[in-house]
């Protein structure tokens, strides 16, 4: 299925900086809630995570990632996830995230 390259500018997606981690043990699967900061125009959202394979929590903070910052909000399991942290699946399907290289300033749209 193809999309129009207007289609896909409606889509999002935004580096970030993870500034904080927690354990989430009221989700289905293993998950951390971790905090984002996208930059001064969209600010900290929260989203839930299952990363928990190939990430450890102090290893996460300070990390540059990418994230869907307008998808709707969902609640998982009491907890309002703001935006959609970004990866590919490795073999087993475990999350492995996107990031940049070289590191971008916080905020930067995907373009």
């Amino acid at each position: 299925m193809s999309i129009t390259y207007d289609d896909f500018s409606k889509v999002d997606f935004r580096s970030g900086v993870i500034v904080k981690v927690e354990e989430f043990p009221r989700a289905k699967k293993p998950a951390y809630k971790v905090w984002v900061d996208f930059g001064p125009d969209i600010g900290i959202k929260q989203t839930s995570a299952q990363i928990t394979v190939h990430y450890r929590q102090e290893d996460l903070l300070g990390r540059l990632v990418v994230g869907c910052v307008n998808l709707e909000s969902k609640n998982i399991a009491g907890f309002v996830s703001e935006f959609l942290l970004v990866g590919f699946p490795d073999d087993d399907g475990a999350i492995c995230l996107i990031t940049a290289e070289p590191k971008v300033p916080s905020g930067k749209k995907l373009c």
